[in-house]
């Protein structure tokens, strides 16, 4: 598992690219970093909703590639809902943690929540994700 987890963060361009750092907690529970900069924002002060959506998207897919890569299995969104609920702004810290629904033969349902500094919660999102062997992804 940890090659296969070291291969996908090597090659995570995406995740480097917005700045968001991530621990496994467990398997199925992420931890995801990231603090809003100017580039992350979509009015002169908040945060574009796309970043937070990513934010969880990332949380979840990591939590669903720790419970698979074992078997050198990868993961991929096929569906994805998130509720917006506070405003993110400038200079906030984000936290997002993920959890597992379901673990099923071919896809696994995960939920996630982001949380600011003062751990008001932001956004929750839940998705699926379909379980497929990490050769076709180029692992």
């Amino acid at each position: 598992m940890i090659d296969l987890i070291e291969q996908y963060i090597e090659s995570n361009h995406f995740g480097a690219f917005v700045g968001m750092d991530f621990k496994i907690l467990n398997p199925g529970e992420t931890l995801y970093e990231i603090e809003i900069k100017n580039q992350h924002l979509a009015t002169p002060n908040m945060a574009h909703g796309g970043l937070i959506s990513a934010l969880l998207d990332a949380s979840m897919g990591v939590g669903a590639l720790s419970m698979v890569a074992v078997n050198n299995q990868v993961v991929s969104t096929v569906e994805m809902k998130v509720n917006f609920l506070r405003a993110v702004r400038l200079g906030d810290k984000l936290s997002a943690t993920s959890i597992v629904v379901r673990k099923g033969k071919n896809t696994i349902v995960m939920q996630s929540e982001a949380r600011n500094q003062d751990d008001k919660l932001v956004a929750v999102s839940s998705g699926t994700f379909f379980i497929l062997p990490a050769a076709i992804s180029g692992f």
